[in-house]
């Protein structure tokens, strides 16, 4: 399994606005091939960051969803908060799995 935890710092007056783009996203990404599931995290302190994380099945499942329509289509409407809705840029990290608790067999 491969993993992708975006890291969003988003200014607390905001919050209901970001969190909005999310509840009506397009939705686009759950229908492509290897995507298993998305969380996005709400931050208990609000000086912290957002926490958007997707699961896939691959690295190269990801990097087909980043090359897609789909993306460039899903993410233009992530565009409609302005530039100072933000307290930086994101930080994008991506993770192998190596132990799930959830495989019994391995």
């Amino acid at each position: 399994m491969f993993v992708v935890m975006n890291r969003i710092p988003v200014k607390p007056e905001y919050a209901d606005r970001f969190e909005e783009v999310f509840r009506t996203r397009a939705r686009l990404v759950d229908r492509m091939p290897g995507f298993i599931r998305n969380l996005v995290l709400r931050p208990k302190d609000p000086e912290d960051p957002y926490i958007v994380m997707t699961f896939w099945e691959s690295e190269e499942a990801f990097r087909a969803w980043t090359e897609s329509p789909e993306f460039r289509e899903g993410h233009a409407r992530s565009s409609t908060l302005p530039k100072e809705a933000f307290r930086g840029p994101n930080r994008l990290e991506t993770f192998s799995v190596f132990l799930d608790s959830e495989d019994r067999h391995g």
